[in-house]
Parts: C-alpha cells; structure tokens; sequence
C-alpha cells in the first residue's frame, strides 16, 4: 500500500504560479502511475496530468504550458508547478497512485486509482 499527503496549495492573485508536492511513503509499486487531479464545487474531479508506467507525462488541456509535472524519485515526492494560474483553476488539488499493471489501465480517469492523498486547497483570486 501507499500514503500520500499533498502540500504546497494557497491562495494567489491570477497570473500567480504555486508549486504542489505529494509524498508518497509506503510500497513504491503503488506509484507505478501517479497523477494530479482537481475539483471544484460542484463539479466532477478532473484529471490535471499524469505520469505514466512508461515514465510519460501527459497534461489536460487546459493547462498545458502552463503546468509542469515533476517527479523526485529519490525523495518518493511528485510535483505539480503551475504557472500563470487563473480564477478557473480554483479546486482542491490531489494526488493519486496506482500500480497501474494492466495494460487497459486508464492513466486520466481518477476511478482507476485506488490511492489518493487528502487534498490541497488552491485559490485563484482575479
């Protein structure tokens, strides 16, 4: 199994930039997939980008070129850079593992993950 516990959220005018991190501890298998999703009140969660089992990183539309994800091996810690954040950004933020190991696995639906951590707030004010 895996624990995740997400940091670094806020709140920050639009145009502002936050840099969110996820630890994870536990088995690494878990973390084979690992992916960044958000959501709004009222709203569905949403998958923000992932890094999949080969190592690929892929980003929603909306927000590619201005979210960057990272991963530090070594510190068991993903990353989430987002830059020229706007008021539609607002959500809770969070971070999912999975071992990912079948080949039909899903990498941006966030009902395939079966570990999430508990969130962190962003706010993005105009």
């Amino acid at each position: 199994q895996v624990q995740l516990v997400e940091s670094g959220g806020g709140s920050v005018q639009s145009g502002g930039s936050l840099r969110l991190s996820c630890a994870a501890s536990g088995s690494p298998a878990y973390t084979n997939c690992m992916g960044w999703f958000r959501q709004a009140p009222g709203k569905e969660r949403e998958v923000v980008g992932y890094i999949d089992s080969d190592g690929r990183i892929s980003y929603a539309d909306s927000v590619k070129g201005r979210f960057t994800i990272s991963r530090d091996n070594a510190k068991n810690t993903l990353y989430l850079q987002t830059n020229s954040l706007k008021p539609e950004d607002t959500a809770m933020y969070y971070c999912a593992a999975d071992l990912c190991w079948r080949e039909d696995f899903s990498a941006s639906n966030p009902h395939e993950y079966n570990h999430w951590g508990q969130g962190t707030q962003v706010t993005v004010s105009s």
